[in-house]
């Protein structure tokens, strides 16, 4: 039976603006016993601007497997948990799904707060179709990602996906030789940050851009929806 009262929760924080983290997110947190977060130094920054004062450890992709089965226990024992990333929500391109499906299986309550992610701004920045929209994430950097782009060809929704910097040239470029260099697109920059940027523009122009300036930041590639 499930249990009446919360002992997980997925906590967003702001994806550069200090000021999107949301009054609920910040009593949450002064609230745990325990904050579990990706890179305790970024987190510690964070938590030091709110003044929150509470135990973090380490739960990031690198130990994620590991930590699991432990943190289910201290959740069994009775403490209260609150899992924050570096940035955006937990689960969302960053650890947390493992941590919720494990706690559901051992009837433990969990809640996900609402609050910031890089996906939903660019989406509505790219003033493209969003009505209907899938999102792809991170594509394979090897193995099954030219694979990848081909089984979306035919995909008639917006596609959103997240990319780095380094390798967001050739993105576009294998998303061209499958989608057709006229194809409308979508490159949003540090968003929410001092330096945000949107650029729309077609593929082939996208791809003239940055080949003249190299794309720097955390950046999200919105694909407008096939006519």
């Amino acid at each position: 039976m499930e249990q009446s009262e919360t002992q997980l929760y997925l906590v967003p924080t702001p994806i550069g603006n200090l000021e999107d983290m949301t009054y609920r997110a910040v009593n949450i947190l002064n609230s745990v016993d325990v904050i579990l977060a990706e890179d305790t130094r970024t987190s510690g920054k964070l938590l030091k601007h709110y003044d929150i004062k509470k135990p973090l450890q380490s739960f990031h992709i690198h130990n994620e497997h590991k930590k699991v089965a432990q943190v289910i226990e201290d959740l069994k024992a009775g403490k209260i948990m609150a899992l924050i990333s570096d940035a955006g929500t937990p689960g969302i391109s960053d650890p947390g799904f493992l941590l919720a499906r494990e706690a559901l299986k051992n009837n433990i309550k969990l809640e996900s707060l609402p609050g910031a992610t890089a996906l939903i701004p660019a989406l509505i920045k790219s003033g493209f179709p969003n009505d209907r929209f899938i999102f792809e994430g991170f594509l394979p950097h090897k193995k099954g990602r030219k694979t990848r782009i081909e089984n979306l060809k035919e995909e008639d929704r917006t596609i959103i996906f997240y990319e780095s910097p380094h390798r967001l040239l050739k993105t576009l470029k294998q998303l061209a030789e499958v989608m057709g260099e006229e194809r409308m697109a979508s490159v949003s920059r540090e968003l929410t940050k001092l330096f945000e940027e949107t650029i729309t523009d077609t593929l082939a122009g996208l791809i003239e851009h940055f080949e003249k300036t190299a794309p720097k930041g955390e950046i999200v590639l919105v694909l407008n929806a096939k006519s």
